[in-house]
């Protein structure tokens, strides 16, 4: 059995044990009330933004393998079933390019906590969610358009793993943005029910819990697939020495033919 299926296993555990240590450590130093704060606000001091953003960084390596890994499944499937290529490889190329950006989005808005650099945390926010609901969609039909080589049980759980995350991506946006309108207290990151939008602020922070969980059950669910494939190592060749070699088999030619002449 391939222990390629770890890839995905170690992304759930990682992301699903940071959010929490962090949850936790934050309010323990009381930097958040523990009225469901969004994700970030649990990590945006220190000690919390250290330990959230190692083990995110880390998280996003293993996501950004993942996705590859399962681009170069599909892509191995549709080279030995030609009449998938119209079906799905163009989408597969798609899948690939959104899901390593999202990643990249998630280390984003760990590395640019909003009380520091706002505008960016808010590009890294949108880019990982965004785009990350967009890459849950493309695998999603992808695994639906595979069938009968993919169960279309499986399929059909993602498709509404996808259907949800996008519906609780709308509310944090939306939510969100009203929340901030409506808020008229001192620091987010207490933010009490006499502060103004709290109850947006809460659906908001809740459905980002939510979006957040989604993703790592997503990327969960490709374990199975993950046990019955194998990766091997790229082929590494040493140009310089290939050159002088075939420039040494040249000139030897070259010696041999006048030497022949001669």
């Amino acid at each position: 059995m391939s222990k390629l299926y770890l890839f995905p296993i170690s992304v759930f555990l990682l992301f699903q044990i940071t959010f929490l240590v962090t949850y936790i450590a934050s309010i323990l130093q009381n930097h958040v009330v523990p009225d469901v704060p969004y994700i970030s606000d649990s990590a945006t001091y220190s000690p919390e933004s250290c330990i959230f953003g190692q083990l995110i960084n880390t998280g996003c390596v293993l996501l950004g393998i993942t996705i590859y890994i399962r681009y170069r499944q599909i892509a191995h499937v549709i080279d030995h079933h030609e009449v998938l290529k119209e079906l799905v490889e163009k989408l597969n190329k798609r899948s690939l390019y959104i899901g390593l950006i999202s990643a990249y989005g998630i280390s984003i808005v760990a590395n640019f906590q909003e009380t520091n650099v706002r505008p960016m945390h808010y590009v890294g926010a949108f880019t990982c969610f965004g785009l990350g609901s967009l890459y849950l969609w493309h695998s999603s039909i992808i695994s639906y358009r595979l069938e009968p080589y993919l169960t279309l049980k499986k399929a059909l759980f993602r498709i509404i793993l996808s259907v949800f995350s996008t519906i609780f991506f709308v509310i944090v946006a939306v939510c969100g943005v009203i929340s901030h309108i409506k808020f008229n207290g001192q620091d987010p990151r207490h933010w009490y029910p006499s502060d103004g939008g709290f109850r947006y602020h809460v659906a908001s922070s809740v459905s980002e819990w939510i979006v957040a969980t989604i993703f790592s059950f997503f990327i969960l669910s490709y374990t199975d697939e993950f046990k019955y494939i194998n990766f091997e190592h790229p082929q590494i060749s040493f140009i310089i020495i290939e050159q002088e070699i075939e420039t040494t088999i040249l000139v030897e030619a070259i010696d041999a033919n006048i030497e022949a002449d001669a």
